[in-house]
């Protein structure tokens, strides 16, 4: 009831400030949704989903009313008559009609006294785009109300009810204790202002060349230790670093702002193909860097959008399996480890492995015999190939093959990564895993070539430095890759100097000195899930550092993200280490890829799995054979060994073997 009487007293706000600016035709629209509202709130008509339908339509033209006049500073012309005229046939349904009362709440300003403050600020030279933008707010606050309705797990409505020129969710707002209405109301308004976007941005890229000088100055103090002015850059670099994070702090926004819309698409969605969903969120307070947000919103729609379409069933499929008729979609976002996580899970019927298997045979990614020992995990990368789609049919909603290669493209482009975990039968889970920030990012500077490069912290999991003997025998070939043993496990190796192609005289067997060298330096990247070590000439020290786009020439140059200037004024490229182990064939690129480079060989034995015997020959170090090819194990005497002509042979027993 309380989120209803809010809906109520933001709609009639509306209506009362349009009758002021004379906005008829929003004023008419406005007026309707009010009188439906007035009625079930007081219990002559039922919230069903009808109704709630109507006055969504309702806060949708609002919506485009708005726009409109926000375009062209007149409002639009149109007829409104067969959504107004359906309004009104609610009412019918209810009890006779009557006058609805103003319902005074004493912590909020009665519509009088709002029309008297816009009235006085326009007489004071306030222009009536203000006015507008107070109309404008209050529309916002009936979506969000309508938000929580729909998503029926609300969190318990503020003491304060919502009111005309409310702080939007873009600003940065400081938490007050909670006392009697009044006194948390002037707490809130006082402690709050209103800051524009640019603004923001403005502020962070003045941050950002203040963390550059105080690099210049912490390196120009490092090389000479007994500096007088040691004290006063190390006082500089301790008030910088807290002015970033509280600039930082200004631009975080919670991720909620970017599933405001969600609720509604889960519902239109349900109501069109006859399903019964139920969308709920956890973590909506987690918050990001408000470029992210804007990143990610198109991606986490096509998401849920394809969750609530392709993976809940229909309630009489949902009964025959045995589920409940309505099925779950579920948002999680938490941080983890310099990253935020976004989950979106639903229990329906999952994705059909055998299906994408067979799609990706019919659209020529994977050669029908190859398909066959595919692992599942890479049957589903499949699914983010362009123009691939097991729909059967195309529908208003999905189909036709666009949308999972371009959420992928848009959570790479900001650092992230996409996984799909599936249960066949039980349901679907697609995580997203992307920074926090990319203004400015702790990176690991490397050489390579005698250029400096920066690698995003976010990606680096260790370093491992092998000297004298573990240089010249640590490094082991299989299928002609250069490994590193690392704990047990084969950690595939890429030389930067050659993805970089730069001419490196130490370079052999595909690593940079991996035969001569005395030293070699392998930092250990994690990309799409799969480690692979990095190998470069040298590694220096970790930075802040502030991250600049690249320019036009290197923009289409897959190893590199973006550009930094260092300490010495110099460039830095940041490396894209997804592009450098997708360049290095380390995992697969489904991203880009077209038909003629992702069809995969049968006999491209680098993509099946082998039984290998390992065995050490002479000073070649290890090697492996084929477990198919050997037919026993045998030891024998050194002397037993004969020779004839070219061909050796060994006799064992009544046997001869070469």
């Amino acid at each position: 009831m309380e989120i209803l009487n809010s809906i109520f007293r933001t709609i009639h706000t509306i209506k009362g400030t349009c009758g002021f600016l004379g906005l008829e035709r929003l004023g008419s629209v406005a007026h309707a949704a009010e009188s439906v509202l007035d009625q079930a709130r007081d219990g002559r008509l039922a919230m069903d989903p009808r109704t709630v339908t109507l006055v969504l339509a309702a806060v949708d033209l609002i919506t485009s009313i708005l726009e409109g006049i926000e375009q062209t500073e007149e409002e639009p012309t149109g007829d409104d008559a067969e959504l107004i005229g359906r309004l009104e046939a609610l009412l019918q349904d209810g009890a006779e009609t009557e006058e609805s009362e103003i319902h005074e709440d004493p912590v909020v300003r009665s519509p009088d006294e709002i029309l008297e403050e816009i009235s006085a600020a326009v007489k004071t030279g306030l222009e009536e785009s203000e006015a507008l933008k107070t109309v404008s707010d209050a529309q916002d606050s009936i979506e969000n109300e309508i938000r929580e309705q729909l998503n029926g797990e609300a969190e318990q409505a503020p003491e304060e009810p919502a009111q005309v020129g409310a702080v939007p969710e873009t600003q940065t707002s400081t938490k007050v204790s909670k006392g009697n209405g009044a006194s948390s109301k002037g707490n809130v308004s006082n402690q709050t202002l209103r800051v524009n976007v640019d603004v923001l941005d403005s502020l962070m890229n003045m941050v950002g060349e203040l963390v550059l000088s105080r690099n210049q100055l912490l390196q120009l103090t490092q090389t000479d230790g007994e500096s007088v002015y040691a004290n006063s850059v190390q006082h500089l670099n301790r008030v910088t670093s807290d002015v970033q994070e509280a600039v930082m702090k200004t631009r975080m926004q919670p991720i909620g702002n970017a599933w405001a819309k969600l609720p509604r698409l889960v519902r239109d969605l349900s109501q069109s193909q006859n399903k019964k969903i139920d969308l709920v969120m956890h973590g909506a307070e987690t918050e990001l860097d408000r470029q992210l947000l804007e990143v990610i919103q198109d991606p986490l729609t096509h998401i849920v959008r394809n969750s609530a379409d392709h993976g809940i069933e229909g309630p009489e499929a949902r009964l025959q399996a045995g589920k409940p008729e309505t099925g779950t979609v579920t948002l999680n976002a938490y941080q983890e480890s310099g990253h935020i996580v976004i989950e979106v899970a639903d229990d329906g019927a999952g994705i059909n492995v055998e299906k994408v298997r067979q799609k990706a045979v019919q659209q020529g990614l994977v050669e029908e015999e190859a398909a066959k020992d595919l692992p599942e995990a890479q049957l589903l990368q499949f699914l983010f190939a362009p123009g691939f789609s097991t729909a059967e049919k195309v529908t208003a909603v999905s189909g036709r093959g666009v949308g999972m290669d371009v959420v992928q493209s848009n959570i790479e482009k900001i650092g992230g990564t996409v996984d799909i975990r599936n249960k066949h039968g039980q349901g679907t889970t697609l995580k997203i895993k992307i920074p926090l920030t990319l203004a400015i990012i702790p990176a690991l500077m490397v050489e390579s070539g005698g250029n400096q490069y920066a690698i995003p912290q976010v990606n680096l999991m260790e370093l491992v430095r092998l000297e004298g003997e573990r240089a010249a025998k640590g490094i082991e070939m299989v299928h002609g890759t250069p490994v590193y043993r690392l704990r047990g496990n084969l950690l595939p190796l890429v030389d930067l100097n050659r993805e970089l192609m730069i001419e490196d005289e130490t370079a052999q067997d595909g690593t940079n000195g991996s035969s001569g060298a005395e030293t070699i330096s392998i930092v250990v990247l994690q990309a799409d899930d799969r480690q692979f070590g990095l190998v470069v000439d040298g590694i220096n020290d970790t930075e802040e550092i502030v991250v600049k786009p690249l320019g036009k020439l290197l923009k289409g140059i897959p190893l590199f993200a973006s550009a930094t200037i260092m300490g010495d004024g110099r460039v830095a490229l940041i490396l894209d280490v997804l592009g450098i182990a997708q360049r290095a064939n380390v995992i697969s690129e489904n991203r880009d890829r077209s038909k003629s480079d992702t069809t995969v060989r049968a006999g491209d034995t680098s993509r099946e799995v082998q039984t290998l015997l390992l065995i050490r020959a002479g000073q070649d170090g290890r090697m492996a054979i084929p477990l198919s090819q050997a037919a026993r194990l045998e030891e024998f005497p050194r002397h037993t060994i004969e020779r004839a002509g070219i061909k050796t042979w060994c006799s064992t027993g009544t046997r001869s073997s070469r």
